[in-house]
């Protein structure tokens, strides 16, 4: 008969060290998306390991969409039921021991934390230990950092100068203070099993990393997206203009030159999160925890960096709205990939379950163990929003993404296009597409609980495909 991992002692339950980037697209690690940079770390955690390869963050309810990732990852409610808990997180969940790590503390586990939270709650009673507390949801603003660079004139920043403030602010990179913290942590003496959340702002804007990471990206080595736009033509319906302060980073319209300089600064950004992530691994590994430890690695949403001529990450393409999502542990196999839908918030109940605590039913993801252990999943089709102005959904290899102001919708078959180029509505093939996944993004709306009446902006979607055109 099968051990309940529940019933184990204390000194047999798993570790977990969850590492979480920020802004970090699924393509910013090379064993995923096969980009031009350097991520040898997070490559041999990917080989030693399995990587499930399309891993969705819902969206959000402002543009501060790291807010809703963080508040969905440790309540365990899907977007719409985490905005409304999110004024009460405090009252109803912190004071009811009910997010993540106070669900792993009531199984006996240690909870530590480091970097950066940026959710409604006090993080003083959430985890039992601080190391290093980041408030904001970014590293101290740049002045010089926005509508740059132009062409021909004289930068306004620079990544690599510790005198801009930004990550260096208290004097070592945010992202090796980080590293700092493990390396002191797990040196400790303690029996107790552990739960790391370890939380980089990095590569979030400004982009910074040493001058010797960023010398290894000369801009011959950056290329433009094969997306690139200068201009985004849904820009305003879809709330990603002027106003918004990710867009306003480069100049508009965008140009390849702005475009590769915020590219290599990203993916510099990113070698530098690399090292600091390898330098964990090299110290877990010379541990007496590491045999019994389950690593984590993932991102809070993804990024565009001039894809579609769009520079933040409210948006529903999948630079955006796509992550990495890498898990190495006991049993675990090496070497596998997974391409079954996933939200990235399912880590919350699969490390749940790996600790032997109850997932009860009022959380909204899965665990995602039966994948990795070939024994099937339930979920067919993920969803994301923005707001009241976009909605998507990707099935089986289709997406819909929907501007209800402006009655745009958009249809992209991925396996024959992954970068999202080629607009299917209009064409009869298209429609076949829409038709059947508008249908299930109302489902799965009415599931989850979001209160956006699309049928009005899409008449035509709504009836099954007969009516007047919806653009």
């Amino acid at each position: 008969m099968a051990v309940l991992l529940g019933s184990l002692p204390a000194a047999e339950k798993p570790n977990v060290l969850f590492l979480f980037g920020d802004d970090l697209t699924w393509k910013g690690v090379h064993a995923l998306g096969h980009e031009d940079i350097d991520t040898p770390n997070l490559d041999r955690l990917a080989a030693r390991g399995t990587t499930f390869t399309h891993v969705y963050n819902p969206g959000g309810w402002h543009g501060a969409i790291c807010v809703a990732s963080r508040t969905m990852l440790m309540t365990g409610k899907q977007l719409w039921r985490a905005r409304d808990a999110e004024p009460k997180l405090n009252q109803d969940y912190v004071a009811a021991n009910k997010l993540w790590p106070q669900r792993l503390a009531a199984q006996g586990y240690r909870t530590c934390f480091s970097g950066k939270w940026h959710i409604e709650a006090d993080h003083k009673k959430v985890f039992a230990e601080i190391r290093h507390f980041r408030p904001g949801g970014m590293a101290p603003d740049g002045k010089n950092a926005y509508f740059r660079p132009v062409e021909g004139k004289p930068d306004t920043w620079s990544a690599s100068d510790p005198e801009e403030g930004g990550f260096w602010t208290g004097g070592e990179h945010w992202s090796a203070v980080v590293a700092d913290d493990f390396a002191e942590f797990v040196g400790e003496k303690d029996e107790r099993p552990w739960f790391m959340y370890l939380a980089f702002n990095a590569p979030h804007d400004p982009r910074q990393s040493p001058g010797e990471v960023l010398d290894r990206y000369p801009m011959s080595r950056v290329k433009v997206p094969a997306n690139f736009l200068p201009l985004y033509p849904y820009r305003e319906a879809m709330g990603a203009a002027k106003g918004l302060r990710d867009e306003n980073l480069a100049p508009f319209p965008r140009t390849p030159f702005a475009v590769q300089t915020h590219r290599r600064e990203y993916y510099a950004a990113i070698t530098y999160l690399d090292a600091q992530i390898g330098r964990i691994l090299d110290t877990l590994e010379k541990s007496p925890a590491a045999a019994n430890t389950y690593v984590f690695f993932t991102a809070d949403h993804g990024l565009s960096c001039g894809e579609h001529g769009l520079l933040g990450k409210q948006n529903l393409y999948d630079a955006s709205v796509r992550v990495p999502f890498l898990v190495v542990g006991p049993g675990v196999p090496a070497g596998k990939k997974i391409d079954a839908p996933v939200y990235l918030q399912d880590a919350m109940p699969t490390v749940l379950k790996l600790a032997g605590a109850p997932v009860e039913a009022d959380i909204n993801f899965q665990d995602l163990r039966p994948h990795w252990e070939d024994k099937g999943t339930a979920r067919d089709a993920v969803i994301g929003a923005y707001m009241d102005l976009q909605r998507m959904i990707e099935r089986d290899g289709k997406k819909l993404i929907l501007y209800p102001k402006a009655k745009v919708a958009r249809v992209f078959d991925l396996k024959a296009d992954p970068d999202e180029m080629e607009d299917l509505f209009a064409t009869p093939e298209g429609k076949a597409l829409a038709v059947p996944l508008f249908q299930r993004l109302l489902e799965i709306q009415r599931e989850s609980g979001d209160p956006l009446d699309l049928t009005k902006d899409f008449p035509e979607l709504a009836a099954g495909g007969s009516g007047e055109k919806s653009r």
